[in-house]
C-alpha cells in the first residue's frame, strides 16, 4: 500500500503549539486519502518550534497531490496553533512543499495548495479554481474597508486590536501597548519624575538637560551641543527625520516678500537674490499646509499654538544648506515680519525653533502617519482582499505587509484616536493631526511615491549641485535594488504584458487601492489598471519602498533628531513673534513645551525609534512562501545588492561626526510594525 511521509512545522511564537486533536487528509488528481489523525492531547506533538513527522498510508495511489486539508478539533479549550508548513513525501520520492504561516484558530478545515506560485490563468482543474475563489471569498469578509475620518485613505473595519483576523495580530499584543510602551520609555530615561509636571516651565535650555543627559547617542548628543548653529538648521532638511520637504526655489513666492537688501550679507556669490534663483542656489521650505489648522485644546489650563512658516535657505560656498529667511505666517504684513540671520540673536533663534516645530508636526501627521502607515495598510488590505495565497504577488509582497494593519489598529485605538496619547504633548492633538491628514490628501499623489521621481520633481536630484544630500543618495540605491528585484520574480512569472493584462486578481488589487485607498480620485494619478510588466515593477517597487524604506527612513531617527526638545518642540506655549527686538531668553523658555509634555514627547520618539524584537530586515524572509530556485535565486541576487549598499553606506559614515544609516538595509525592517 502506497505510503505518504508527511512533516509538520510549528511555528517558534509564544503559544504556537497546540494540544488540540489534528486531522490531516490528503486529496490528489486521483483520489483523496482518509481523514488521519495526526495528534491527540498530551502527546506531545506540535509543541512550540517542533517538526513532526508522520506515515500516512493509502489503500490507492492519490496520483498528484494538490491539497491538504487540516482539521483542529478543541481538546478542552480553543488551543490556537501557528502551523509553517507542511512537506510531503511520496511514495516516488519527490517532495512537495506547502506552505502556510497562518494561525488555525477554530474548527474549520484548513486547505493548503503546495508552494509553486500560479496565476489564475495556470489553474486547470477546478479544484484549484474553486479553492482560489473561496479563499478570496473568505478573505474579503474578513478584511473589510472601513472610513475611520473623512477624507482619509480607507482603513481596516476594526474598532481594536483583538477584533483583527489572528493572523495579522501581533504575537503578543502586550509588546505595542503604546500607553505601557510610553510609560516603560519614560521610566527608562529616567525622566518619569516629570511626567505629571504639566504647567511647569524648564527655566533655561541647560535644563531640558535634566532629561536628556541620561541617555544619549552619537547624534542626538552633536544636535544638543550644535542646535542653535544654521548649519545644523539647514542639515536637517536635507538628513535628519523629515527630509522630504525642502525643495529648490524657483521663484520667490509674493507671499514672501524679500529684498535684496535684506539677505544681501547672508548671499556669498556677489549675485543678486534673483541670480542665485537662477543658479539653482535657493531652497525653500513651507508649511502652508498648518495655515488654518486648530491647535490642540484638550487642556484647557495650557493654550498652545502652530504656525504655518515659510523658510528660505541658501546653498553657500561651502555647499551647505542654511537659513537665510524666515516668515512665520503665510500672510505679509506688518505684524508677520521676515526674520533673518542679522537679526538679534534671540528673534532668529526663536523663529528657527518655530521652524523646528512646524517641521515636527507634518512630520509625524504626514510624512509618517499618512504617507507611510496609513499607505501601507492600504497596500496591506487590498493584498489580502485580492490576491491569493498561492499568486506569486501575494508571495512577494506579503513579508512586506507584517503585523501593518495590527500597529495602525492599535495606534487609532490608544494613539491618533480622541483623547488618545497624541493630544497629551502635541499641539496638532485634539483633532488638528485630522485636518493635517485631510488637506495633505491632495497632495498624495502616485508619482510621489515614486522615489526618483519625488526626488527630481523637487530639483534635488542633482548630487554636483547638493553634495550632501545622503537621503536620496541611499534610498536611490535602495529603490534600485529594490526595482531589479521586482523585475526578477515578475520575469519569472509573467512572460510577457498580455500575461499582465490577463491577470485579474492583480487588476483587482489595484483597482481596490486606487477605488478605496485613494478614494477614487483621478488627480491622485494612482493607476486603475497595469497594462505592461514595466509599470508592474514600478508599482510593486512602490509598495516595497513605502513599505520598508521609506518607513525606515522617516521613523528610526525620531529620538536621534527630537529627544532635545527645543531642537523639536511638539507645542509651542506662546503665540509666534509680531514684531522684532523683543525676544528673551525667558520667552522663549516659556514658549517650549513644559516639562510634563517634553518627558511624554520623549517617551514618545524614544519608543518609536526601537525595532521590534525579532525584527526582520529588507531582504530578510525566513518564511519561504516561495520554493521555486528562480526566486531563490532572485532572492540571494537581492541580498548581495543589498550587502554592497550596507558596505557602501558604512564606508561613508567611517569617522563621520553625523552618520547617516537610516537608509541603510540592514537598518531597514521589511515592514512598517512600529
Amino acid at each position: 500500500m502506497p505510503s505518504y511521509t508527511v512533516t509538520v512545522a510549528t511555528g517558534s511564537q509564544w503559544f504556537a503549539g497546540t494540544d488540540d486533536y489534528v486531522y490531516l487528509s490528503l486529496e490528489g488528481t486521483a483520489g483523496c486519502s482518509e481523514r488521519h489523525l495526526l495528534d491527540k492531547p498530551f502527546y506531545n506533538d506540535f509543541e512550540r518550534g517542533a517538526v513532526d513527522s508522520y506515515d500516512v498510508t493509502v489503500e490507492e495511489d492519490l496520483g498528484e497531490i494538490q491539497l491538504i486539508k487540516i482539521e483542529k478539533r478543541k481538546y478542552w479549550y480553543q488551543d490556537d496553533w501557528y502551523l509553517k508548513y507542511i512537506t510531503v513525501k511520496t511514495p516516488m520520492g519527490d517532495y512537495l512543499e506547502f506552505p502556510c504561516y497562518r494561525w488555525i484558530t477554530d474548527e474549520k478545515e484548513v486547505v493548503l495548495r503546495d508552494g509553486r506560485a500560479k496565476l489564475p490563468r495556470d489553474d486547470k482543474t477546478q479544484i484549484l479554481k474553486q479553492h482560489r475563489r473561496k479563499e478570496l471569498e473568505t478573505r474579503q469578509k474578513l478584511y473589510r474597508w472601513k472610513e475611520w475620518h473623512p477624507g482619509f485613505p480607507l482603513s481596516i473595519d476594526a474598532h481594536s486590536h483583538s477584533d483583527l483576523p489572528r493572523d495579522i495580530q501581533f504575537d503578543n499584543e502586550k509588546g505595542i501597548d503604546f500607553i505601557l510602551n510610553y510609560s516603560k520609555a519614560m521610566e527608562n530615561l529616567y525622566v518619569n519624575r516629570f511626567m505629571h509636571m504639566f504647567q511647569s516651565s524648564w527655566s533655561d535650555f541647560a535644563d531640558f538637560e535634566r532629561i536628556f543627559v541620561r541617555i544619549s547617542n552619537t547624534i542626538s548628543e552633536y544636535v544638543m551641543q550644535h542646535w542653535k548653529e544654521d548649519f545644523m538648521f539647514g542639515y536637517q532638511f536635507l538628513n535628519g527625520c523629515n527630509p522630504v520637504l525642502i525643495r529648490r526655489c524657483t521663484e520667490i513666492p509674493k507671499k514672501l516678500p524679500l529684498t535684496m537688501d535684506m539677505v544681501e550679507c547672508s548671499l556669498e556669490r556677489n549675485l543678486t537674490l534673483e541670480e542665485e534663483v537662477k543658479q539653482g542656489n535657493i531652497f525653500i521650505v513651507d508649511y502652508e499646509l498648518l495655515d488654518g489648522v486648530d491647535a490642540n485644546k484638550t487642556d484647557p489650563c495650557t493654550i498652545q499654538y502652530l504656525a504655518a512658516p515659510i523658510c528660505l535657505l541658501y546653498k553657500n560656498l561651502e555647499n551647505k544648506i542654511v537659513p537665510i529667511a524666515i516668515q512665520l505666517g503665510q500672510k505679509p504684513g506688518p505684524d508677520n515680519p521676515i526674520f533673518l540671520p542679522s537679526d538679534a540673536t534671540y528673534d532668529w533663534l526663536l523663529a528657527k525653533i518655530w521652524v523646528r516645530s512646524s517641521d515636527f508636526h507634518i512630520h509625524q501627521t504626514v510624512t509618517h502617519l499618512l504617507r507611510t502607515h496609513l499607505v501601507s495598510e492600504v497596500f496591506s488590505i487590498a493584498m489580502f482582499r485580492q490576491l491569493p495565497a498561492v499568486h506569486p504577488l501575494f508571495k512577494l509582497l506579503v513579508p512586506h505587509m507584517r503585523f501593518t494593519i495590527a500597529i495602525n489598529t492599535k495606534a487609532r485605538e490608544q494613539l491618533i484616536c480622541e483623547c488618545g496619547l497624541f493630544d497629551k504633548a502635541n499641539a496638532t492633538g485634539g483633532g488638528g493631526h485630522v485636518q493635517m491628514v485631510q488637506k495633505a490628501m491632495k497632495d498624495l499623489t502616485y508619482s510621489s511615491l515614486c522615489f526618483p521621481e519625488e526626488i527630481k520633481a523637487k530639483g534635488m536630484d542633482s548630487k554636483e549641485d547638493i553634495p550632501y544630500y545622503y537621503y536620496r543618495d541611499d534610498g536611490i540605491k535602495v529603490w534600485e535594488a529594490i526595482k531589479s528585484f521586482a523585475e526578477d520574480v515578475i520575469h519569472i512569472y509573467y512572460e510577457s504584458d498580455e500575461v499582465v493584462c490577463e491577470d485579474v486578481e492583480l487588476q483587482a488589487f489595484i483597482k481596490d487601492i486606487y477605488v478605496y485607498g485613494m478614494r477614487g480620485v483621478k488627480a491622485s494619478g494612482f493607476p486603475k489598471v497595469i497594462k505592461t510588466r514595466e509599470k508592474l515593477a514600478e508599482y510593486l517597487t512602490v509598495i516595497i519602498f513605502t513599505t520598508s524604506a521609506q518607513h525606515a527612513a522617516v521613523n528610526f531617527g525620531q529620538y536621534d533628531w527630537c529627544s532635545w526638545i527645543p531642537n523639536a518642540p511638539p507645542t509651542m506655549r506662546r503665540p509666534p513673534p509680531t514684531e522684532k527686538g523683543t525676544v528673551t531668553i525667558e520667552q522663549i523658555v516659556e514658549s517650549l513645551p513644559d516639562r510634563g509634555r517634553s518627558c511624554w514627547h520623549l517617551g514618545a520618539v524614544w519608543a518609536l525609534s526601537q525595532f521590534q524584537d525579532n525584527e526582520l530586515f529588507l531582504g530578510m524572509y525566513p518564511d519561504e512562501h516561495f520554493v521555486e530556485k528562480p526566486v531563490k535565486e532572485a532572492m540571494a541576487k537581492f541580498r548581495k545588492n543589498l550587502d554592497e549598499i550596507v558596505s557602501t553606506i558604512t564606508e561613508r559614515n567611517k569617522n563621520k561626526k553625523l552618520p547617516y544609516y537610516y537608509l541603510s538595509p540592514d537598518r531597514i525592517p521589511n515592514s512598517v510594525a512600529v
